[in-house]
């Protein structure tokens, strides 16, 4: 039987185990990234761990989220990463200069190689044929410090393309209509691989939007096979001899197989407020817009901003629509501006943006108090964009720009039928990709080589061992898909803290309750209990690392999202999987005992657990672990398990994710 791409990438990393779905391998890391908001706490847990200097073939740190630096807090952690890069050996992206994954998809993401990110869009340059995979920013710190990365065999399913777009059907649709079939759950413990003769339709561009929102399904990662369009986006870029051909056996056997003929595709759109809310665009037609957002890590290449131009090219946006361009890289502003469409867009009516995250994660052009904003971004989480009770709609390029120029959805075939000179942009890339690289400084080129630590920038708190008793209050009901946004706001007037832990936890679960904080430390101790997905969304650790630091010693929920529940592991908080009956049964302020004698349970590998409710009623728990992760729970966490096993001589054990 043949192999799957996914499959031939692993093996020819894998260090431990072998590839049978369900089963806990470890793979060698070639590559790194970690952003703003999670790089401080990937340097500074590289720090505690006693690491000299980074270990992978690439290490990168981007400046993308917090890049308006609003207070000195920013701009200490900035210096911090730069400072942090030229002592331990990475690429540092100045501030501005773009989004982590624009910029490594530009400079470095190369076919067959592996990378761990501290973003949970790390999957986007699966489009290039790299097998890209989030995580929490303490596997990035071990897996840098040349510790495997191990993880659960995902399933590998086949997406069958057939056709091509028609008119005014682009990839951004192709992944609306992934997550139409299988919503934000659907991928859980998968990788989707792109096969069938559809995908040359595809450049890699288009490509890398589908694997970048492949994160919005749960899945562990997307990859595309690479062609003779891989050969050809390389070239462009001035990377032609990292070119590698690879694909699946024509006999690869896979988990699943889901068949798309891309022929079929007509504009879609995500209503509010969640990725997998999905229509066609006539369905909403009509509605009032205010806002216009095109950028992000999804849409905000130079091949998606210039569609919006050629539209608005002689034309001026609506009245009462405001519209932004905020692009995925400098490199692509330069490239538009040196070619003039900058200059038509602003006499359009538009606003540029410096090349950022911000308004995704609500930094920055927040929308108005009851207001319809379309942006072309991957989620769209109630109160992601900044304003409670939001009202965001995703889409693509096309659909936004006929927006703007309309003031209200409308399909942009609709669109174009009314104005009747208004043709499809269709999809065109530069003959060469041109542009500074003064943004981006190489190690030997690191003005730094010692850490610069601001006054905000604290030391990483650690967890005892785990004990044999277990009890508190339920200190928070919560329902199915909280997110990570929910856990750790991450909006501007709380982002600054985030090297400084003490005053984040400040805010956790703030956007479920108020008062949790309080009550959480004035319980000293107690659990959180939630419904299905707990967790989904960004790959931020400290939505762990802050209910620790508050006493919280695990999670009930009826299920995790796979990044979440790693991190829980490495922080260690017990994250115990319910029944319906139980969730429901289950209220605030209950007190729960898990009645087995903990420690001794998580490392002899018990898996059914005891949960006793105000000492009236008693349930069955589960802990889905593997023996590494037992380990890593029982000794309080990943760092501190990590540092017992090197002080005693052993090698390091990384989590499982």
């Amino acid at each position: 039987m043949g192999q799957t791409l996914t499959e031939k990438i692993l093996e020819d990393h894998l260090v431990e185990g072998d590839l049978t779905t369900g089963e806990e391998i470890g793979i060698e890391i070639d590559q790194v990234l970690a952003q703003d908001t999670t790089g401080t706490l990937v340097w500074l847990q590289f720090e505690a761990l006693d690491l000299d200097e980074v270990q992978t073939e690439l290490a990168a740190q981007y400046c993308d989220h917090q890049t308006y630096q609003f207070d000195f807090k920013n701009t200490d952690d900035h210096r911090f990463l730069r400072s942090a890069a030229g002592t331990f050996g990475a690429h540092f992206s100045r501030p501005g200069n773009g989004i982590c994954h624009n910029v490594h998809k530009e400079n470095f993401a190369a076919p067959g190689k592996t990378m761990l990110g501290s973003d949970s869009h790390t999957p986007t340059p699966g489009g290039m044929g790299e097998l890209a995979i989030g995580s929490g920013g303490l596997d990035v710190a071990v897996a840098m410090g040349g510790g495997p990365y191990y993880i659960e065999m995902p399933e590998v399913v086949s997406v069958r393309l057939e056709g091509e777009l028609p008119e005014w059907a682009t990839a951004k649709d192709v992944i609306l209509e992934m997550l139409r079939r299988l919503s934000v759950k659907g991928g859980v413990g998968k990788i989707f691989e792109y096969t069938g003769p559809g995908v040359e339709s595809l450049s890699v561009p288009e490509r890398t939007t589908i694997t970048n929102m492949g994160t919005e399904l749960g899945a562990t990662s997307s990859i595309f096979p690479t062609d003779e369009n891989t050969k050809d986006y390389l070239e462009r870029l001035g990377r032609g001899d990292e070119y590698v051909e690879l694909s699946a056996d024509e006999d690869a056997d896979y988990d699943d197989e889901i068949v798309i003929d891309l022929s079929d595709l007509e504009p879609l759109i995500a209503k509010p407020s969640m990725p997998d809310n999905v229509v066609p665009v006539s369905e909403v037609e009509g509605t009032e817009v205010d806002q216009v957002m095109i950028g992000s890590c999804t849409n905000g290449a130079y091949e998606d901003i210039l569609p919006a131009a050629k539209m608005l090219e002689g034309r001026e946006t609506n009245k009462t629509t405001e519209m932004i361009v905020a692009p995925g890289s400098k490199q692509a502003s330069e490239m538009l501006a040196r070619e003039g469409w900058v200059s038509e867009m602003m006499a359009a009516g538009v606003n540029f943006s410096e090349a950022t995250c911000g308004a995704c994660i609500g930094i920055g052009h927040v929308p108005a108090s009851d207001s319809v904003s379309l942006r072309t971004f991957n989620r769209n989480f109630e109160g992601r964009s900044g304003i409670e009770d939001d009202n965001v709609y995703l889409c693509s390029p096309e659909v936004a720009t006929a927006a703007a120029i309309k003031g209200e959805i409308v399909d942009p075939r609709n669109l174009a039928d009314e104005l009747g000179d208004l043709e499809d942009p269709g999809f065109e890339m530069p003959d060469e990709y041109t542009g500074s690289k003064a943004d981006l400084i190489a190690p030997d080129e690191a003005p730094d080589d010692e850490l610069i630590k601001g006054p905000n920038i604290g030391d990483v708190p650690l967890k005892d061992e785990l004990d044999a008793d277990l009890e508190g209050p339920n200190l928070l009901k919560m329902e199915d898909n909280i997110t990570t946004d929910h856990i750790i706001p991450a909006t501007s007037d709380i982002l600054k803290f985030r090297s400084n832990i003490p005053k984040l936890s400040e805010f956790t679960l703030s956007r479920v309750d108020q008062d949790f904080a309080d009550r959480a430390l004035d319980a000293d101790g107690g659990f959180l209990v939630a419904g299905e997905n707990y967790g989904q969304g960004s790959s931020r650790e400290h939505a762990a690392l802050c209910p620790m630091y508050l006493g919280v010693e695990g999670v009930l929920a009826q299920s995790f999202a796979r990044i979440h529940k790693a991190n829980l592991f490495n922080f260690g908080l017990i994250p115990l999987t319910i029944d319906e009956e139980t969730y429901e049964n289950i209220e605030q302020g209950d007190n729960i005992e898990i009645v087995d004698d903990v420690a001794e349970a998580v490392r002899s590998g018990q898996e059914e657990f005891t949960v006793r409710v105000n000492d009236d009623w008693e349930a069955t728990a589960h802990l889905d672990a593997s023996e590494r992760e037992r380990e890593i729970l029982a000794d309080g966490g990943k760092l501190s398990h990590t540092k017992k096993h090197a002080e005693g001589g052993d090698s390091p054990a990384p989590a499982d994710d």
